[in-house]
Formats: C-alpha cells, sequence, structure tokens
C-alpha cells in the first residue's frame, strides 16, 4: 500500500484527506492519506524519517512551508520562485518539493474564466504573504506584464517587487481603487473575507476592462469580495477550485495517476465546508 499525508499544527481542519481519499476510491488506487500532526520542533525528525515511517510523501500546510523547502534536496522553480513548498516527495532517496498553489490558481483560473487572458491589463494583488508570491510567480509565468502587488505594509509588497523584477510594483492598501478601472485580474491573497468576516471593499463601479475577480479564501465559497463582484456583473473565481487543483501534481506523484478535478468532487468538498 502507498501512503502519504499532510503535515501542519494544527491540522485537523485539513480538507486534503476528503480529496486525496475521493481520488484512491475513484482510481481503485490501493493506498492511504492520512493527516499527521506534527508540531514546530518536531518537523525536522518527521521529514527525516518520513521514508521510514512508510510515507511516499505528503503535503505541507501551515506553519510548516518554509521549513520544508529548507529540508528538501531537489527543489522545484515554483518552490524556489516562493520559498516555500507544500508538496514533497522522494526522488531516489533524496527529498525533493515544489509549491503546487501556483499551478492550482492557474489552474482554477483557466477552468473556471478561461478568456481571463484575453483582456490586456494589470493584474491586482491584494496581500503580500507567501500566497501572493505563488499568485504573481504564476501570472508572470503565463505572461502577465503589469503586476501591482498592495499591502498595508508596503515593505512587504516592495520585497515581493524586488524579488520578481520590473513586471511587478509594489502599492499602498489605501491606493487600491485607483487601480481598479486599468484591472483586467483582481486577486484576494489575505485572509480579508475569510469567515464571511470583513471585506477588501473594493469598488467595482471603477472597472472598465471587465476584470475576473479572484478571491483564495474558500471559507465560504462566496465571500464578500465575490458578492460585490458578481453583483456588478463580473466573473468570480472561488478558492475553492485551486484547493482542488493544487492537490493533482501531489497525487500523481505519489499514486502514480493523474487525477481529475471534476465537478463530483468540487460538490463533495463544497458541502462539506457548508456543513462545518
Amino acid at each position: 500500500m502507498t501512503k502519504a499525508c499532510v503535515i501542519g499544527w494544527p491540522i485537523a481542519h485539513s480538507r486534503s484527506p476528503l480529496i486525496h481519499g475521493y481520488w484512491l476510491r475513484k482510481y481503485g488506487i490501493d493506498g492511504a492519506y492520512t493527516k499527521e500532526p506534527v508540531k514546530p520542533e518536531e518537523l525536522g525528525g518527521f521529514l527525516a524519517t518520513l521514508k521510514d515511517r512508510g510515507f511516499a510523501g505528503c503535503n505541507v500546510t501551515v506553519p510548516h512551508k518554509e521549513a520544508a523547502f529548507a529540508a528538501a534536496v531537489i527543489k522545484s522553480q515554483s518552490a524556489i520562485a516562493v520559498g516555500a513548498a507544500n508538496t514533497l516527495w522522494f526522488e531516489g532517496q533524496d527529498l525533493a518539493c515544489a509549491n503546487t498553489d501556483t499551478y492550482g490558481f492557474i489552474a482554477n483560473l483557466d477552468q473556471c474564466a478561461p478568456r481571463w487572458k484575453e483582456t490586456d491589463g494589470a493584474a491586482l494583488v491584494l496581500g503580500a504573504g507567501g500566497s501572493a508570491r505563488g499568485v504573481v510567480y504564476g501570472l508572470l509565468d503565463r505572461g502577465c506584464h503589469d503586476i501591482r502587488v498592495f499591502n498595508r505594509t508596503i515593505e512587504r509588497a516592495e520585497e515581493i517587487a524586488r524579488h520578481f523584477g520590473a513586471a511587478v510594483s509594489a502599492w499602498s492598501w489605501d491606493v487600491r481603487n485607483d487601480h481598479v478601472a486599468q484591472a483586467s485580474v483582481i486577486v484576494n491573497t489575505t485572509i480579508i473575507g475569510m469567515n464571511g468576516k470583513g471585506d477588501p471593499e473594493i469598488d467595482f463601479k471603477l472597472a472598465k476592462l471587465g476584470p475576473v475577480v479572484a478571491d483564495l479564501v474558500y471559507v465560504p465559497l462566496e465571500t464578500p469580495l465575490l458578492r460585490s463582484a458578481r453583483t456588478h456583473g463580473l466573473v468570480g473565481v472561488d478558492g475553492l477550485g485551486m484547493l482542488l487543483h493544487q492537490a493533482v501534481p501531489g497525487f500523481e506523484k505519489w499514486f502514480g495517476v493523474r487525477p481529475e478535478v471534476s465537478s463530483e468532487l468540487y460538490a463533495l468538498v463544497a458541502e462539506n465546508i457548508r456543513e462545518a
């Protein structure tokens, strides 16, 4: 039996076992995927014995993503760009890592708003944490040449701009609505709106290019940002699709099958979110 897991502290909230368990059943694979609570001070020892514990690899969630990246011997370009890893596997005896959040974000955009690149405007990225880095890397990889990062602490946005180069600029949070008219994509990478609390307060009346609006938050499925965008006739892309798509590369690495993100899987996890 092939085994994989998700590690974090805490980890009880993770929906990864629901996703991977669905695929294991669908493809008739003799495998298991579990939650493993790992304290920060225990991470080094856990990863050093991951193979001995019978695991083909693991997903990594907060607060371990940066430490997992540092522990890996083989680092994919996605992980290097973001400076963090959420997926680990073995190449021979060496621990390898990737950041599949970038893949998940872009794949979700492509599935839910396939025409998102047809309008040549600016991409507005709200927030400047690790998730923002993954989004910026994905947008650059798909040819976006004007990415504007907005953050309350502008120094963090400036760090991202320096890291990624001339196509990325840093801006104060307070001027975000001054840029909405030039936007073709708007992405919330902050936790504003999680559990319905807070709103990034984007004035969509100013939108001239019909921007696609994506929110990485997926609890609730329709955040205040997405509700506002849809009220103004814009396409809103929720964060659940990204969660599902980012799981695809890891499953393929561990279990040897590239799984499909289907409407049935989306409905299964969406129902779990609503019941929580």
